[in-house]
């Protein structure tokens, strides 16, 4: 039977304080008071210490009563002052303590120490694991890596990348000599914009063939060191910023390899008041390292992924069109999704005699599968307007090249030949939407014209349209992404789109452009497609 009156409510759990304990210091540094926890956790009974200088009790390591005389100093004149400490009688493992002031009874301080190295490894390297790799982002994924080292492990780390790798994606081992990327930059008791503005991540430098960090990545295997190299204290130096490593005493540079290529480096720094690096630290430095190398190279093939597809699809792009003096067109494309492009496409071609040919075509579907398809016949489009032919003839052309293009997916066009001296616009569709005319202070009607078959079916039977087209009439040629959708029928957003058009363009005054910026952000809310929209008018 439970012991709490039958009702069988869960047991309350403790806070876990074994790594915890705390003590009270006056201001010469002398043990007022000495909790259970922190001789639990040192081993010294109240009375063996009661009275004592902290300096003989536990901070007897090399440089901790400097340390101690500074966090005296710190809490005297009413600051909060921590660091991570280890050896001396502290005990085995690595000590984050905390100094705060005492107030009344003379001053003095608080101390709070807490064990933060070691942890048991299954523990801390699930932790890390955790912790290291939660985006995709290279810098965010160097910096998760910085911060799981310090200070559990070390004082300081600093991780590079080989630029070789970043750049042009060499997979030969490094040479002697290797130029690296600093990605990230964690030294204890300094927020992280300082240190990445004092270690300059980003930067690409040559790591010489002496240095511990190209020993490493050459080697394929750790180097302890308890020094700066003079190459890189001088680049320190030169940055201004040389306390920010010259205070530390041991060393270890540590490769990144993973998928057997050596992909970076990571060195770890320890100041004298920790202990210097041992055979132990090193095999867990390489567990660490080893999750790492995985994560950063992940992040680097998905950032240099990302970068081809952005340079692809850039590249796939319509360049900025030539618009003959007396027209006025403006054009807008919004993509579904992520992607930069998708199967819309739209061109402007001048043509002899102050002429243009405006192309709107859409090749079914979105992402890359449509883009290559749209590239091809965007391209021969534009090449057969350039040969100044009759419309009717330029789709009959294209619909053969369509049909010859493998797999290609079903495709519309609507190409139009502008004539502002004629005052006159000729027409022809292929399986297209029917352009919308806006006369200057009228409303927006659909023109009825002959619709024609889609591209790649071999029809060969398209009949251009001529009509007036007087100055300051707007016509809209449009791909369907900005009238249809699951939510809306195509006749209510063939309406829509009329309304807008004739709303937007009656306000004097305004451009072209601004009217295709008011009508696509008005449309796009049912979009489920790319959007494009082309407005042309002969100026007055």
């Amino acid at each position: 039977m439970p012991r709490d009156g039958g009702i069988g409510l869960p047991r309350r759990r403790e806070p876990d304080l074994a790594g915890l304990a705390t003590f009270t210091l006056d201001p010469s540094g002398r043990v007022t008071s000495w909790s259970v926890t922190a001789t639990r956790l040192f081993g010294h009974p109240t009375a063996a210490v009661a009275g004592r200088d902290v300096c003989d009790v536990l901070m007897t390591g090399p440089g901790q009563r400097e340390l101690v005389s500074l966090a005296l100093a710190e809490v005297a004149a009413g600051r909060v002052w921590t660091a991570t400490v280890a050896g001396g009688r502290l005990g085995e493992g690595r000590f984050a303590i905390r100094w705060e002031p005492l107030g009344g009874l003379g001053g003095g301080a608080v101390v709070i120490v807490q064990r933060a190295w070691p942890q048991p490894a299954p523990s801390w390297l699930s932790e890390a694991a955790a912790r290291i790799g939660s985006s995709l982002d290279l810098a965010q994924t160097a910096a998760e890596v910085a911060e799981a080292a310090v200070p559990g492990f070390a004082d300081l780390t600093i991780i590079y990348a080989a630029e070789r790798l970043l750049a042009a994606d060499e997979l030969a081992p490094p040479p002697a000599g290797a130029a690296v990327r600093r990605l990230a930059a964690r030294r204890v008791g300094q927020p992280p914009d300082v240190a990445d503005k004092l270690m300059r991540t980003g930067e690409v430098l040559v790591l010489g063939p002496g240095t511990p960090g190209s020993q490493a990545m050459t080697a394929g295997g750790p180097v302890l060191f308890d020094h700066l190299d003079g190459e890189t204290a001088r680049r320190i130096g030169r940055y201004g910023s040389g306390k920010a490593t010259t205070d530390f005493t041991s060393y270890m540079a540590m490769p990144l390899i993973a998928r057997n290529v050596v992909v970076g480096c990571a060195i770890f720094g320890r100041t004298p008041a920790s202990p210097a690096f041992n055979p132990g630290d090193v095999a867990l430095a390489g567990e660490l390292a080893s999750r790492a190398a995985v994560c950063i190279d992940n992040a680097r093939l998905y950032d240099q992924e990302r970068r081809t597809a952005a340079a692809l699809q850039q590249g796939l792009l319509p360049g900025q069109p030539h618009v003959p003096d007396g027209l006025e067109v403006a054009h807008r494309y919004l993509p579904v999704g992520a992607s930069v492009i998708g199967g819309d496409w739209h061109d402007i071609v001048p043509l002899s005699g102050g002429r243009a040919a405006l192309i709107v075509g859409d090749a079914m579907g979105h992402g890359p599968e449509a883009a290559a398809v749209m590239v091809q016949l965007r391209t021969a489009a534009h090449t057969l307007a350039d040969l100044d032919l009759p419309p009717e003839q330029v789709l009959r052309r294209l619909d053969k090249m369509a049909s010859e293009i493998a797999a290609a997916p079903f495709a519309t066009c609507i190409y139009a030949v502008i004539d502002p001296l004629g005052a006159s616009c000729e027409i022809v569709q292929a399986g297209h939407l029917p352009p919308a005319l806006v006369p200057p202070g009228g409303e927006a009607t659909m023109l009825d014209l002959p619709p024609g078959l889609p591209l790649g079916l071999g029809a060969e039977c398209f009949q251009a349209t001529r009509l007036n087209l007087t100055p300051g009439t707007t016509l809209a040629l449009y791909t369907d992404g900005l009238v249809e959708s699951r939510t809306r029928t195509i006749d209510a957003g063939l309406a829509a789109l009329c309304h807008e058009l004739g709303r937007v363009l009656a306000e004097p005054g305004t451009t072209l452009g601004e009217a295709s910026d008011a009508v696509t952000q008005e449309l796009r809310r049912h979009r489920e497609d790319d959007i494009t929209l082309v407005l042309a008018r002969i100026r007055g």
